[in-house]
Parts: structure tokens; sequence; C-alpha cells
């Protein structure tokens, strides 16, 4: 077993048992403040294409057919109460921890997209696609803020399409052709400061 992979392993293991309180706690609030389901499960794009099912923690209102990879982005008006709390500080991507252990994802890595976006610059994507999908990245520090961005735009679509998500294809290339157990630990360690320091 690669090093990366017992790295993956040990930590996500280790996290999910620390965290198995606090997540039970965000549950509780997700059905109080919006019933069930607590968890958005939703096709994504791996490794070598291989689809698989990501988790988040829910934060808006369910509507068919986004498990399928609808694109919404920018509108905020089925966002929930604590949706809003949990995007914000990104601890809705805690369920992804599940999709370390199982192998679908690493900790680090480009971070996998609907189907739909991966036959935008399908070169690239190929090349991004070679490695493991991640939890975190350079990309999602540098576009945190990415739905305010959005939110902004009078074409989401077309901003993502030919503004962010350009950015970050270079910047998953990057990560494809430096990656390292070193270089994992400090974009984990650069996470955190940006989530709860930033």
């Amino acid at each position: 077993m690669e090093t990366k992979r017992v790295f993956d392993l040990v930590v996500s293991v280790i996290s999910i048992s620390l965290l198995i309180p606090f997540s039970v706690i965000i549950s509780v609030l997700i059905i109080l403040d919006s019933g069930f389901p607590v968890f958005f499960i939703q096709k994504r794009v791996g490794r070598d294409r291989k689809l698989f099912d990501l988790y988040k923690f829910r934060t808006m209102t369910v509507l068919k057919g986004t498990e399928k990879g609808s694109f919404d982005a920018g509108n905020s008006s089925r966002v929930t109460r604590v949706g809003k709390i949990l995007r914000k500080t990104k601890l809705d991507e805690l369920p992804q921890l599940l999709n370390v252990l199982k192998g679908d994802m690493s900790l680090v890595g480009p971070r996998p997209e609907v189907e739909k976006w991966t036959k935008v610059y399908p070169q690239k994507w190929d090349r991004v696609l070679s490695v493991m999908p991640g939890i975190t990245d350079n990309a999602s520090i540098e576009f945190r803020d990415e739905e305010e961005m959005l939110a902004e735009s009078e074409d989401p679509e077309d901003t993502y399409r030919n503004f962010i998500l350009p950015i970050k294809l270079k910047l998953y290339e990057k990560y494809v052709d430096n990656h390292s157990l070193k270089g994992d630990v400090n974009i984990l360690i650069n996470t955190i400061k940006a989530m709860f320091w930033e």
C-alpha cells in the first residue's frame, strides 16, 4: 500500500473518531432546521473517470435531480439557515472523510467535479483524473469564496466555464506534476488556516 494511502487512512480514521460528537450535533441541527435527509449525495467523477457517490452534509432544500449534477451556482435561494454556516466554514465537506475511507478520494487532490464539467477541456481533465481526487487542494483554498463570486456574476455558468474552471485546472495540473506527502501536509495546514483564521 502506497504511503499516501496509508496517510489518508490513518488521518481519516482518527478524524472521524474525534469528530463523531461534532457530526451528531451538525446532523441534529440540520434535522431541526429543515428535516431529512442529513446528507447530500451526488455523483462525481473520480480517478480514471470512474463515477462515485460523494457525501456532504445537506445545506440546501431538496431539489430532485441535483444528485446528477444540476448547476445552480450563485443561487443561494435554497440554502438553509444551518447550510449557510456549514458552507461558510466548509464543514459541509466533513462527510467526505467517508469517501477517503472507501478509497474514492484522498485527503488532498484535485476536487472531484460533476460529469458535465469534466467534458469541458477534456484533455486537461484526462490528465487531472489520472490521480485520486481530494477533499482539498490549492484550488479549494484559492477559490474558497467561489460562491460569492458566482452570486455576483450576471452569468454564473459562463463565469465558471471561462474564468474559474481554467484557473482551477492549471492548479490541478500543477498538483499532478508536483504532489508529495510533504506538499499534501502543507495543503492540509493551509486549508485549516483558511477555514478558521482568514
